[in-house]
Order: structure tokens, then sequence, then C-alpha cells
């Protein structure tokens, strides 16, 4: 068990990107970071990597696509704590760069299944968790291409990027949030829209 007054976390896709930062800085103000990695080799490779410098981490294998694997990564998470202090739904799939003419709803679906259908697994598998702690907080990391003000104007080099599945599937996210604060107040729900620069899960505009 974690020591009861170490603030934890659970990150997806941790293990490169955004999710790496993240767990980098919480690992170094001593947090417990739980790096959920999809990858089970890029994730052990990360985590050691964090361990080295320090950090209290504990690899997560993670795929949020997949509701078994979600359910074992709680089950890992109890292993060591009874509560969760934060969860930040990171993990995302940028899908590829479709018209949206050309854009099939397969294509869709399969960036939906992780940037939306994602978060809500993980979230809802980890509520008893998060609801144990004091002051629980879920961060969703969204995309200036989920904003409709950003996407229609045409100053905003996203404006340009003529795709359907990422852009839509933030903007979901980003309602999936909202509702998720109106239901629940006893948990702080945030969306988190880091600075515009490429990243495995968000392509640049073309």
């Amino acid at each position: 068990m974690t020591d009861s007054e170490q603030t934890s976390v659970v990150i997806t896709g941790a293990n490169k990107g955004l999710g790496f930062e993240a767990a980098r800085r919480l690992g170094k103000q001593g947090w417990t970071v739980f790096l959920g990695s999809r990858d089970e080799g890029r994730g052990r490779a990360a985590a050691d990597k964090l361990a080295a410098g320090g950090a209290d981490v504990v690899l997560v294998p993670l795929d949020v696509t997949s509701d078994e694997s979600v359910a074992g990564a709680v089950r890992l998470v109890r292993e060591h704590t009874d509560r969760l202090d934060v969860l930040i739904n990171n993990a995302g799939a940028p899908g590829n760069i479709v018209a949206p003419a050309d854009a099939t709803a397969e294509e869709v679906h399969a960036v939906y299944d992780t940037n939306v259908y994602g978060p809500i697994r993980v979230t809802h598998a980890f509520l008893p968790l998060l609801r144990a702690a004091r002051h629980p907080r879920v961060v969703m990391v969204s995309s200036g291409g989920g904003s409709f003000a950003v996407v229609t104007d045409p100053q905003q080099p996203v404006s340009k990027m003529h795709e359907l599945a990422y852009s839509s599937s933030k903007a979901a996210l980003n309602m999936i949030t909202i509702r998720y604060a109106q239901a629940l107040p006893e948990i702080k729900f945030n969306i988190a829209t880091p600075e515009r620069s490429p990243t495995a899960s968000s392509p640049p505009p073309t």
C-alpha cells in the first residue's frame, strides 16, 4: 500500500510524450505514479527511467480500448492503494488524416474507441477509488482541435486541417467532461488543452 499521505495518480498513455512528462513532473513532487501503457515493454522502459530518477512509479499495463485491460489495471492499483487522488486520461489516437468525404465509420470508430470511449471506460472503472479520496480530480487531455471557436477561426492552422475523426473526438470529450462535472460535483473534472505542438496522438496541420 502507498503512504496514506502520498498523492496517487493514474496516467493513461504515459510511456511517452505528454503523459510521460506529466509522470516525470509529478514523480519529482513525490507523488505515487501509476504509469499506464498499452505497450508493456515501452511502459517498463519509461517506468524504469522515472524510477532511476527517484520517482515512486508503478507500471500499469493498460489498453483503454479493452474492458478487460482496464479492469486489470484497477485491480493492480488496488494492490498498492485504497484510493486514487488524480486520474489523467491522456491516451489518445490521431487516426489517419482523411478528408470528411472519404472518412468511413470504421475509421472514425477506431479513433473514438481510444479518445472518447477510452476515457469513459477508465473513468467509470476508477470511480470507486476516486470517491475514496479526499479531493479527487480527473483531467481529460483534449486539444484545440476539439474547440468550435478554434476550428472555425481562419487564423488558426487547425481550421485548415480538414479531417473528421480526431477533432470531433476531442469535441465529444469536451462535452463528456462537462457532463461528468455537472453530475459528479464531488469530483473535480478538468479539461487540459496543451499548447499546440505535434505529438504521437496529435498530428500537425497539413
